[in-house]
């Protein structure tokens, strides 16, 4: 939903309510990035979409990191950005249907859990010395489908994250179009590989109550609802954190209700869907109940933890920045926001959809440690040919 996210953004401007979005930001530059990716037959229909850090503990230097490239399959890339390893997507189950087409990537401890939103299932990769394997369970079932069949609606898995909660790893799940999140349990198939059974649901709403009284949904394409993506769990408490791309971050805890604790700029305004261009247009001013800080679509999540405090950075697609919060108790605190600028070893990110972040000393590349983004529009690029990528940052140089 870059595109439309980024319409949204502009044309909210030229009602002439909203603050300059990109005013006072701290301006970064990325210290390596990944081969462009080409979202076409040529190039393997690979698209770049969200990144996970595995922090080699022996050999800090040989961490890699994770990206998922939908169509393209997964890629590993060392510190310099260099590909060590990929993964194709597994083809279509039958003749006719959906293949493979990997969303979101986490990793816990040293196992990485992608979501195969083409097929609805979560694949699974053992990593030893940076190096992947697959270790999916043949008989790993549907997320959300109750077959094959509804998998062809493509209501999916989409966003996911991980953490281990009692021994036990957790895996959370969002469904494309729909305001889901499914939780899983990963467990042994009892063949050497790994499966997963369902371990509850969350529904967030569709619509909300603004402060005039009146009720507000987001504008979405016709049949859709408005999703979730970008998720964390917060490992001190287990609380899961979840953009709502066109409403704002929530908190979702294991026990009680879930807190819409981040708005974004567009929430409340009204907008219709244009059928022609296949956008949402506003079609009413910025609402006072609206937030200020990021602008739909609210997408990648990650939370730095350093002694004893944890930081929340949370993309801004819609204006291609991020925003900085610092977690007070369950809350979240506005602290700062940043741009990735073009520099001498890699262009900017523009419309980014996921990050990941370690405080992990990773060698003389990123000895403060690093954070790994997506970039929606690498350059330099072709006018006929939409090209992705991931950009390292060096983590000491976020406000």
């Amino acid at each position: 939903m870059r595109i439309a996210g980024v319409l949204v953004a502009a044309m909210t401007v030229t009602l002439g309510t909203c603050p300059a979005y990109a005013s006072g930001l701290t301006e970064v530059t990325a210290a390596a990035e990944t081969a462009p990716n080409w979202d076409d037959d040529a190039g393997g229909n690979a698209n770049a979409d969200d990144p996970a850090i595995w922090v080699d503990a022996q050999h800090p230097e040989r961490s890699v990191v994770l990206g998922t490239l939908k169509n393209g399959g997964l890629t590993v890339f060392d510190l310099t950005g260099k590909q060590v390893q990929r993964f194709a997507t597994p083809p279509a189950p039958e003749p006719g249907q959906e293949p493979g087409r990997f969303n979101n990537v986490d990793i816990v401890d040293n196992l990485a859990i992608v979501t195969d939103r083409g097929r609805d299932q979560l694949r699974t990769y053992a990593v030893k010395a940076g190096r992947l394997t697959d270790v999916t369970s043949a008989t790993a079932p549907l997320v959300f489908s109750k077959d094959t069949a509804e998998v062809q609606d493509q209501r999916t898995a989409y966003g996911l994250a991980a953490t281990k909660i009692k021994g036990r790893t957790v895996v959370a799940v969002t469904r494309r179009s729909e305001t889901r999140v499914g939780f899983l349990a990963l467990v042994p198939d009892g063949h050497g590989k790994i499966t997963y059974r369902s371990i509850g649901t969350v529904d967030l709403p569709s619509s909300f109550k603004l402060s005039d009284g009146s009720t507000w949904s987001p504008c979405e394409e016709p049949g859709d609802r408005p999703q979730l993506e970008g998720m964390v769990f917060d490992r001190t408490t287990n609380d899961l954190y979840a953009a709502q791309e066109d409403v704002g971050v929530w908190r979702i805890p294991q026990h009680g209700k879930p807190e819409l604790l981040e708005k974004v700029r567009e929430f409340g305004q009204r907008a219709v869907y244009n059928d022609e261009t296949e956008e949402c247009e506003p079609t009413g001013p910025v609402s006072p109940d609206a937030g200020k800080h990021l602008s739909a679509d609210a997408e990648g999540l990650t939370i730095a933890y350093r002694n004893g405090v944890r930081t929340l950075y949370a993309s801004s697609q819609g204006d291609s920045t991020f925003a900085v919060y610092g977690m007070d108790g369950r809350r979240l605190a506005y602290r700062a926001g940043f741009e990735v600028i073009d520099g001498p070893a890699a262009d900017g990110v523009q419309h980014s959809d996921g990050a990941a972040v370690t405080t992990q000393p990773l060698g003389s590349r990123f000895p403060h440690g690093l954070f790994a983004v997506h970039d929606g529009e690498n350059t330099p690029g072709d006018s006929d040919r939409e090209g992705t990528n991931f950009k390292l940052v060096r983590l000491e140089k976020l406000p």
